[in-house]
Order: C-alpha cells, then structure tokens, then sequence
C-alpha cells in the first residue's frame, strides 16, 4: 500500500497543530490563582523579548533599500491598515445574527493586525514574483503595525473590545515598542549572533507565543467565555473569513494590474497584502484584550490557517505562469532572490 500523505498543496502547518493542542491543554488544566500569576508575569516578559528580537533582527540597511520601491509598499500598507479594516468594520452587520459581539471583536482585530513576513517571502518565491519586494513589504508591515495595531484597535474597538481601553496603548509602548527599540538599537552589537542562531531563536519565538496562548485560554477557561461560542457560530465565523479572503485576494491582485503594476509585483502584493501575522497579532491581543483575550485570537488562529492553506494552492498555480506572462521573467532574477531569502530565514510558517 501507497504510504498516505497529506496533499502538499494544502498545508497544515505544525505550528497550528501545536497552537491547538496548548488551547486542548489550557481547557483541561487551566492555570490558576498562584500558577496563573506565574504564567502572566512569564508571558509578559516572553512577549517583550519577542519583539526584542523582532527589532534586533530587522535590517536597517534593507529597510531603507525597499524605500526604493515606495508605490508597491504604499499599497501593501494600505490594504493591511485601511481596506482589511473597512471590510471589518462593514462585518459589523453580521452582528449578532451570524457573529456575536466577543467573536466580532475578535473578528475586527483580526483586520487590524499587520501582514506575515516569512510566509509571504516564501509564497512570492514559489510563485516567481518579486522577493526582495516582498521582503520589504512584510518588514515594513510589521514595523508599521507596532503603532497602527494599537491605534486603529483603540479607535475602532474603544472600551466594547471586551476588555480593551486606551490604557492598552501605553502598554504596547511598554511591552513592545520600547523592546523592539532596544534590539533595533543594540542590532549592531547582536546582529551578527541573532543571525547564527536564527533556528534556535526561531524555537524561543514559537514556544514564546505558546505560553501567552496557554495564559489567554487559561484565563478565558477559569471565566467561562467559551460558554458563548457553539459549533454554529464557529462554522459561521469561518464562512465570513473565507469571504475575507476571497475578497482579499482578487482585490489585491486585479487592483495591482489596475494601478500599473507587473506580474513579479502584482505577486508580492497579494501574498504580502492578503495576509494576517499570528505571531504579531497573538502578543499583541494578549495586551489589548487581557482576561478576554482567548476569544479576540480565535478568529486570527482560523484566519492564518486558511490563508496559509489557500494561498499555498495560488502560488504553485502562480508558478506555471508562462515566463513572458506580462512581459517579464522573474526567474532570471532567482540567484539574487535566493540570497534574499536565505538572509531573511524564510519558510511558510507561523508569520
């Protein structure tokens, strides 16, 4: 018999399968009282040397490179910070016949958060698009996304955020914006060690959002959220993130090829311009929302696996584009986009 594989184009990423079973562990054996004060002192920290290596891994020198290319990065920042958020905030509709308050607040973040980095690097790459651009695109997302997450969140989601207030901001700065900083700032001295141990760092990275998964179901288990959430309104929340996404993707897409565009950019627009960051986002709702947090990162935990499951399909479709598709042939430039992506530690995961 033929060993049975999961079909390679429909990824199920490791790292959501491990995010799934921290929400099975936190539902049967929550953290309480004197362990729960424990876990959200460890959670804080491990969220502020997350972004500590955010910011010591991000390329000045780079960064100031794809300022180069400002139209294709104008775009991108546009649909991550206003077209998503005006999609989110015309969702509001939906409320309560098909979502219900907590679930559409987790809903309306899921817009406000910043676009992946490596997964978008890495599906533009499959499909033969524009890199470097992507690169670029994805950083420059997540820098952005550091002020704008908390500033639309607090505009857009008030004190109803279940849980949310403007004091949330001042957190951010503390907890993430001041890190990130700090590893931007000592770059020059740890660069060269961050790079190194990339791998090993990346591990810190993941179990660090792991814990602030854990301390967010836990906290939500002890105060009997989940009580509100029933297999419909799940199958319900799924339907409209796929009608997100869709909507997303042929925008990003035909609205590049509209605003003049070429095939390699048109790429890295849509894969970066479609997208939702899980590890930016996770740390983030787990300041804004506190105690609420659990239900705010659901529908951003259903939203990354689609789009890593159909923006995977696009890209090997993407790939047998014919070499003079509109008029260019990105794979003349693969040494270059290679060393890129090498430098950059790409791979389609937990972005």
């Amino acid at each position: 018999m033929k060993r049975l594989k999961w079909p390679s184009w429909m990824p199920v990423d490791p790292y959501i399968v491990a995010l799934l079973a921290i929400v099975g562990i936190a539902a049967l054996a929550p953290a309480r009282g004197t362990a729960a004060d424990v876990a959200s002192g460890a959670s804080t920290a491990a969220v502020s040397f997350l972004f500590f290596l955010y910011g010591a891994r991000l390329s000045t020198r780079e960064a100031l490179d794809g300022l180069k290319h400002w139209r294709l990065h104008v775009t991108v920042l546009a649909c991550t910070f206003l077209v998503f958020p005006l999609l989110g905030l015309a969702a509001k509709g939906l409320v309560p016949y098909v979502l219900t308050p907590a679930l559409y607040s987790g809903f309306l973040f899921l817009t406000l958060v910043p676009s992946t980095i490596q997964s978008s690097i890495a599906f533009t790459s499959i499909a033969r698009g524009n890199v470097p651009a992507a690169i670029c695109a994805g950083s420059f997302s997540s820098l952005a996304g550091i002020l704008l997450t908390p500033l639309l969140a607090a505009a857009l989601l008030g004190s109803g955020g279940g849980g949310f207030s403007a004091d949330s901001v001042v957190k951010i700065v503390l907890q993430l914006l001041v890190p990130f900083v700090v590893g931007q700032l000592l770059r020059r001295w740890i660069g060269g060690f961050v790079t190194r141990h990339k791998k090993v760092l990346g591990y810190v990275d993941r179990g660090s959002i792991l814990l602030v998964v854990y301390t967010a179901f836990s906290q939500g288990m002890v105060q009997g959220i989940w009580s509100q959430v029933t297999p419909w309104r799940l199958l319900a929340l799924l339907g409209v993130e796929a009608v997100l996404l869709t909507v997303m993707l042929t925008l990003t897409w035909y609205g590049a090829k509209r605003l003049g565009f070429g095939r390699g950019d048109r790429v890295a627009i849509q894969f970066a311009g479609s997208k939702k960051s899980l590890a930016a986002g996770l740390p983030m709702a787990s300041v804004l929302f506190g105690a609420h947090a659990s239900l705010a990162v659901l529908p951003l935990m259903l939203f990354h696996q689609m789009q890593l499951m159909v923006c995977a399909v696009i890209a090997k479709r993407r790939s047998r584009d014919p070499r003079d598709f509109d008029g260019e042939d990105w794979l003349s430039a693969a040494p270059q986009a290679a060393a890129s992506r090498t430098a950059a530690g790409t791979a389609p995961r937990s972005g």
